[in-house]
Parts: structure tokens; C-alpha cells; sequence
């Protein structure tokens, strides 16, 4: 498997940030009551992703590790702004439903965790796709939890009336207790998945800790004693 491939599968499977890393649970857990503010809080975040991955790679030599987090921070900040404006004059009725959250994009460890794990550490075109890969399993996870809640919730997916007349909604999963049960659910169900899957003997994939030999472009551990007492080597 090539490094680019590799990145997509890493984001969209071995490591996906929302239902894998449980990374980025503020706007999952908060914007996900349609699955239209699924696809467009992921969607948007995936543009900041790759943009930022791929400046922060092409800077990665030239930005000094003394300010490298204040200089990552507006780097993505500027792209947020970029996107809120878009959204602001071509997408307004999703601008309104998303709100506070686009701007608090700037701070999402997604896009902070994988600029100072990977971009700052590798080449422009992987970086690039590890923005992709990320962005995408993070758009994947909201959207799943949104038709969840929006299903149950409303008896609608993407607005469109699927539930018979008769269907009562369960209003509990268009509030905010609603996206933890949902969320649970389906970690929970992918948990069951995988289980069967090596129960079978297939092969499945495993998110890598630092303990466990993963990071492999980090080396921000070195030195570091783990709970087993041995050093990262």
C-alpha cells in the first residue's frame, strides 16, 4: 500500500477520528441533529484540514520549533475565516445552522493534532492526503450519527420525510442526550464488527498508540517512560 493510499485508509478506517481516536466530540456531539449539518460541518473542516496540512508541510522547515503551535494556529485560522466567509455568502442557511461552531474549527485537535503529528513531519503530498483521509472519516462519522438522530428524532433524512404519517419522534435524539446514545451505539457497533471480524480470523485494523510502535512520523515521545516502564525506542 502506497503512503497516499495508506493515509486515506489510516483516516477513513484504521484511525477515524470521530469513531476510532474520539476526537472532535464538541461539534460531533453538537451539530449533528440533520444529517445537512453533518455533511457540511465535515465537509468544511476537511477543506481546512487539507489546506492547513499541506502550508504547514511546505513550511515545515522554515517555521522554528520555538513558535511552531502559535504559527499553526493562524495558519488555520486564516483558512477558517476563508471558509466562514463562503459559507457566509454562497451557503447562508447553513452558515446560520452551524454558527458558533465554523469558527471553532480553529481549535479542533483534529486539525492541530494531525498538523503537529504529521504535516510538520512529512512531505506535501501526503500530508495532503492525510487531510483527505481525515477529513473524510470525520465527515463519514457525523454524517452517520446525524441520519441516526435525524431518522429517529424527526422521522426525516436530509429533510425528506421518510417515516410514516404514524411514526411518533422520539425527541430525545435531536437533543443533546440524544447524540451521546447515538454515538455510544455506534462505537459500540463497530466494536461488535470487529470482534466478529477476528473471531473469523480476518484481518482488522488497529489504531497504533505510542506505546505499541505507532506515531511513526512523531518522535515526540522519545524518551518518554511508558506505564510498562520501558522507553520508546
Amino acid at each position: 500500500m502506497n503512503s497516499c493510499t495508506e493515509r486515506l485508509y489510516n483516516g477513513l478506517i484504521k484511525e477515524n477520528p470521530t469513531f476510532v481516536m474520539m476526537l472532535g466530540m464538541c461539534p460531533t456531539l453538537a451539530v449533528t441533529t440533520s444529517a445537512i449539518n453533518g455533511i457540511g460541518m465535515g465537509l468544511s473542516t476537511t477543506v481546512v484540514l487539507v489546506l492547513s496540512n499541506m502550508l504547514i508541510s511546505m513550511l515545515r522547515k522554515v517555521i522554528p520549533d520555538s513558535v511552531r503551535m502559535p504559527a499553526f494556529i493562524v495558519i488555520v485560522a486564516s483558512f477558517v475565516t476563508m471558509v466562514q466567509f463562503l459559507l457566509q455568502g454562497f451557503v447562508p442557511s447553513l452558515y446560520d445552522s452551524l454558527g458558533i461552531y465554523i469558527p471553532l474549527i480553529v481549535v479542533n485537535c483534529i486539525i492541530l493534532g494531525r498538523a503537529e503529528s504529521y504535516a510538520s513531519k512529512n512531505p506535501v503530498l501526503p500530508s495532503i492526503f492525510d487531510g483527505i483521509g481525515m477529513g473524510l472519516g470525520f465527515t463519514f462519522g457525523l454524517t452517520c450519527i446525524a441520519i441516526v438522530r435525524e431518522l429517529i428524532g424527526s422521522g426525516k433524512i436530509f429533510g425528506i420525510q421518510i417515516m410514516p404519517s404514524l411514526y411518533e419522534p422520539v425527541t430525545i435524539f435531536i437533543l443533546a442526550p440524544g447524540a451521546f446514545l447515538v454515538l455510544a451505539f455506534l462505537v459500540a457497533a463497530r466494536s461488535k464488527i470487529m470482534k466478529k471480524m477476528a473471531a473469523k480470523g480476518k484481518e482488522v485494523p488497529k489504531a497504533q498508540r505510542c506505546a505499541e510502535g505507532g506515531c511513526a512520523s512523531c518522535g515526540g515521545c522519545e524518551g518518554k517512560v511508558f506505564p510498562t516502564g520501558q522507553e520508546k525506542e
